[in-house]
């Protein structure tokens, strides 16, 4: 598979990505702007993207059953070089799924993520998936 997105610049606050009908604004702004992301959070959506994506894929395999998953991303980043040293994830699910199915999801999203395998080759990726509160 290949993929393609064409990006350019609008002005010195921002930037715009675009892949077929979808259209993202970029935070090229140096000061930074809030109304849309910077380059790393970006990254981290794409990986939240390809996790939440891996549910949807895996769910009718393993006939797993959830009401809903969120996911909380942070990276770490140093100075000199500029790089990303830490990927920390935090996926929740509302699922009365066993504790053993759970890391079973788990597993299977990070087992057939591209992002994540891509990332995981690059960063360290470390993190969790845990049951919402008050199910189970």
């Amino acid at each position: 598979m290949e993929y393609r997105v064409h990006a350019r610049r609008i002005d010195a606050h921002g930037s715009l990505a675009v892949a077929g009908a979808a259209e993202v604004t970029l935070d090229t702004d140096l000061a930074g702007r809030p109304d849309a992301m910077n380059p790393v959070e970006l990254l981290l959506s794409a990986l939240a993207a390809c996790m939440l994506k891996g549910i949807e894929r895996v769910m009718p395999m393993l006939h797993f059953q959830l009401d809903g998953a969120e996911l909380r991303l942070e990276a770490l980043r140093q100075d000199a070089p500029p790089r990303l040293t830490l990927i920390r994830y935090e996926i929740v699910v509302d699922s009365a799924e066993t504790d053993q199915r759970l890391d079973l999801l788990h597993r299977n999203i990070l087992k057939y993520g591209t992002i994540s395998n891509t990332l995981a080759a690059a960063v360290p990726l470390e993190g969790t998936l845990r049951r919402a509160a008050g199910r189970g």
